[in-house]
């Protein structure tokens, strides 16, 4: 068993996800570095900037062709990423293919023939995702998905059909996503399934689909056979809705004879189970007491599981296949801290490996398994080199009922002279809140962190119940507790801070975005007097508001929603919804608050944010509130990045009393707008008007 972070080579997503998570860029620069450096308390840490933070990486997501030709990574094009390529023996031969001007590339990958590089972008932040192709020989790019208000999803690659792929489309419904078939060397798209009930499906390596995915009136799913393009009446098999987002098919082999599932039926954990499709017979593959089995690594040519992860506190790999587990452990030798696998040719003879070494800066490595060599590719963010960045620990935080709430602290550098896991004496605290909230906080490099950290707090992100990699029983927890048990964890980790002498009763900001600004609002609206601040990113204020206006893709997944938050529809439901919605309690705030919007959210509309900043001022209460026109939910452009992240530190300064690099001129290139309370955010005023 190797303890590492490996990037899943196969991604099989929950039908319903991470609700209101913040997208994240598909990039191995999530990795950077975890280095602790000793300082003595005299001697304060340098400030590390915030643009090596949250600035453009200097290389990204690097991948090689499967002909193994080829190496591409994204990188800044006139500061804007792109996707760039050069020939595998010379990499320093480098071209650009892409062309964006405005927003960077953050998803790309290559198609299975290798003729192409395929990415996906949207506008402003509004998640419909186009699909855009560069004709590697060319140079010709081709929107391979022109259509207006449109989202592609990608439903099937091949592994012997190497110019096509399946795409999902819903330009003609938009609640429903269309099967077609994209040859991606022509742009000829042909209609394979007219979808008017299905929220996804399934294909196999012959692009023939072969499952269809909806909700039942449960709140769970129901998967049906597909057989020559028309769904089955019954399904073949069904989950309620307390396995509903612990229970997925994981993907067919590649003849097509065996369906993988990772599946929480008839136990608490997602175990990983192989079904022979003929038969119908299960086979335990692997199963974990603590976590759900997470991540899986497939043999290029069969589809066959070579190793799969579980993901308690940390990652832990685990190979069935003996060639897997020798190329990890031979990477196990060489490299220091975490490291992971996110390419690999055809052939697998050349993987490319990602490697968060914990001293420094994140490294990408090019592993020809045939010759044994490990060389070194790139290094992401080389400004990094020497900075002070801190250790992750991972702790466990009991709450009042008894759960286990897996956490993740971060102390300032030099608070910790003894080494023990504690400051010498408290320090001030962020409790940083993730979104989803089916999503969870992992170990590993994290930037926030990072900043904070640096800036002189500690830093806790919780696991609270809802979160997801813990089994059911933790996921479904939470169901009806928005503002109720899931906020009394955040509140119970907070006294366990204090209580751990880490922090003070007075000296904790909690800070999120997405159901972590949720966290937020509800924690300074329903316990004013736990928090001596808070900053609310893309945050939803009122439940009733927030489900009524989800994107209509999400119409077939909306039973999720009303199970696990409040049904809208019911007497009960509606008062539960509006009993967690912090905005009609908007007038019991009464530390300060930063709000940031991206006007072009689709999951979370502006009016979230507008409403409560509303409510604030009408009751008088002061409140600072950033809105960002180009932006959706979260921020991709670096230089918003910046400037938010400017602004928050500078805020959390004048609250906390730790460190902050001026505000300066930071605003400036980006299309930052303060519409409320300049005057609380030290230089701020100053900085709108340089």
């Amino acid at each position: 068993m190797i303890k590492r972070n490996l990037t899943r080579c196969l991604v099989t997503t929950a039908l319903a996800g991470a609700a209101f998570a913040m997208p994240t860029a598909a990039s191995a620069d999530h990795h950077a570095t975890n280095g602790a450096t000793m300082h003595h308390h005299h001697e304060a840490a340098p400030l590390i900037p915030r643009d090596a933070l949250f600035g453009n990486p200097t290389r990204a997501s690097g991948q090689i062709s499967p002909d193994g030709k080829w190496l591409s990574w994204l990188a800044p094009k006139d500061g804007v990423l792109n996707v760039w390529m050069a020939p595998v023996g010379n990499p320093d031969d480098a071209k650009v293919m892409t062309d964006a001007k405005d927003r960077p590339i953050r998803q790309y990958f290559w198609s299975p023939d290798s003729q192409s590089l395929l990415y996906i972008q949207d506008k402003g932040g509004d998640e419909n995702f186009l699909l855009y192709g560069v004709n590697i020989a060319s140079g010709t790019e081709t929107t391979l998905t022109p259509f207006e208000n449109t989202r592609v999803q990608v439903i099937g690659g091949s592994e012997s059909i190497r110019d096509k792929i399946l795409v999902g489309l819903n330009n003609r419904n938009p609640q429903f996503h269309d099967v077609h078939l994209l040859d991606l060397n022509t742009g000829t798209l042909t209609m394979v399934l007219q979808n008017d009930s299905y929220a996804g499906f399934m294909a196999d390596d012959t692009l023939t689909v072969r499952m269809a995915m909806r909700q039942n009136a449960e709140g769970g799913t129901d998967y049906f056979r597909v057989v020559d393009n028309a769904v089955a009446a019954e399904p073949f098999s069904s989950t309620g809705m307390e396995d509903s987002l612990t229970t997925n098919p994981a993907g067919y082999t590649n003849d097509g004879s065996i369906l993988y599932w990772l599946d929480s039926r008839g136990r608490n954990t997602a175990a990983l189970y192989a079904e022979d499709v003929a038969s119908g017979e299960r086979t335990l593959v692997a199963q974990n007491d603590k976590a759900d089995i997470g991540g899986t690594m497939r043999d290029p040519k069969t589809g066959v599981i070579e190793a799969y992860s579980a993901e308690y506190l940390e990652t832990e790999w685990t190979a069935i296949d003996p060639d897997i587990a020798a190329a990890l452990e031979f990477l196990d030798s060489k490299l220091e801290g975490e490291f992971g696998v996110q390419s690999r040719t055809d052939d697998d003879s050349t993987w490319i490996v990602w490697n968060d070494p914990l001293t420094a800066p994140s490294a990408t490595y090019i592993y020809d398994r045939t010759k044994g060599t490990l060389e070194h590719f790139y290094t992401t963010r080389p400004e990094l080199e020497g900075a002070p960045l801190q250790p992750m620990q991972p702790v466990e935080i009991a709450s009042r009922d008894g759960l286990t709430l897996p956490s993740y602290l971060t102390l300032p550098p030099g608070s910790d002279a003894d080494g023990n896991g504690r400051p010498d004496k408290a320090v001030p605290m962020v409790l940083f809140v993730h979104g989803g909230p089916w999503a969870r906080d992992s170990y590993g490099f994290n930037t926030v962190h990072q900043l904070l950290a640096n800036r002189g707090y500690a830093v806790l992100s919780v696991n609270y119940r809802g979160s997801t990699g813990f089994g059911k029983d933790f996921l479904n927890a939470a169901n009806l507790q928005w503002g109720l048990k899931m906020h009394d964890d955040l509140i119970d980790a907070t006294n366990w801070a204090i209580d751990q002498g880490i922090t003070g009763k007075d000296q904790v900001a909690i800070m999120g975005g997405s159901y972590g600004g949720y966290a937020t609002l509800a924690g300074l609206a329903f316990t004013p007097e736990t928090f001596a601040c808070g900053v609310d990113i893309v945050g939803p204020s009122n439940l009733e508001t927030l489900l009524s206006t989800i994107p209509p893709y999400w119409a077939p997944l909306v039973k999720v929603f009303h199970t696990r938050m409040g049904d809208p529809n019911t007497e009960e439901g509606l008062a539960l919804l509006k009993a967690a919605s912090p905005l009609y309690k908007a007038d019991q705030i009464t530390k300060p608050l930063l709000i940031a919007q991206g006007a072009n959210d689709p999951r979370v509309k502006q009016a979230e944010s507008d409403q409560i900043v509303g409510a604030m001022k009408a009751a008088g209460i002061p409140v600072t509130y950033v809105l960002y026109p180009d932006e959706g939910h979260g921020f991709a452009k670096p230089t918003n990045n910046i400037a938010f992240f400017a602004i928050a530190e500078n805020f959390l300064s004048e609250c906390l009393g730790g460190r902050a690099e001026p505000l300066g001129d930071v605003l400036k290139p980006s299309t930052t707008q303060i519409l409320e309370g300049a005057e609380h955010v030290k230089g701020l005023e100053a900085a709108i008007g340089s």
